[in-house]
């Protein structure tokens, strides 16, 4: 009868752990259901919207964010450069490429709740479309790392892995069948302090 007793509690017990150890995972996981990925970046397009799946769901509830429904924009998160590595803060990323059609858009480093870095000595911890210099054919080139550089930079500080979140508002592609179709900047890296 103990025996019996403890077997059932023991089975219990790594049900109920490995149960929430693997929605814990799949809460914290930037790929996933209801993902769509374009080179490094990720984006829910259902978050904001009835159809949402559970997780996204539920990690809605649980970060206790506000989402951007179909018609209002569309946030693409970045965790690895192009060539697969995790990003971090004491590299310099060299962003380059064309942004999708958007009325407006934003991009930051943020950390592991995909809060917005802060920038030492005042400086803007993100940029927008209305303050970036443009190539030819709508391209642009952003370098991100710790120190300045020339033409358009995001600044970064601190130490650890970082995400980068380009969100894109007001756009076409956000209620658009052909989201994988879209082309998103590359992330390089081009470096990285000891």
């Amino acid at each position: 009868m103990l025996k019996t007793t403890f077997l059932v509690a023991l089975f219990l017990a790594v049900a109920v752990v490995g149960g929430g150890a693997s929605v814990w995972y799949a809460l914290d996981a930037q790929e996933g259901v209801g993902a769509v990925t374009i080179g490094s970046w990720t984006a829910f397009p259902e978050i904001g919207t009835p159809d949402a799946d559970p997780y996204s769901r539920a990690r809605i509830a649980r970060e206790g964010v506000l989402t951007l429904g179909r018609a209002e924009g569309l946030a693409f998160i970045a965790q690895r450069d192009s060539r697969g590595d995790i990003l971090r803060r004491n590299c310099v990323y060299r962003i380059e490429g064309s942004v999708p059609p958007a009325r407006f858009w934003t991009l930051y480093a943020a950390d592991a709740n995909l809060s917005a870095l802060k920038a030492k000595n005042g400086r803007p911890s993100a940029l927008h479309s209305y303050e970036v210099l443009h190539r030819p054919r709508n391209k642009l080139i952003i370098l991100a790392g710790r120190h300045p550089e020339p033409g358009n930079w995001l600044p970064l500080q601190g130490s650890g892995d970082m995400f980068l979140v380009l969100t894109l508002y007001d756009t076409t592609i956000a209620s658009s069948t052909g989201i994988a179709d879209v082309e998103l900047p590359a992330i390089t890296k081009s470096g990285c302090d000891a």
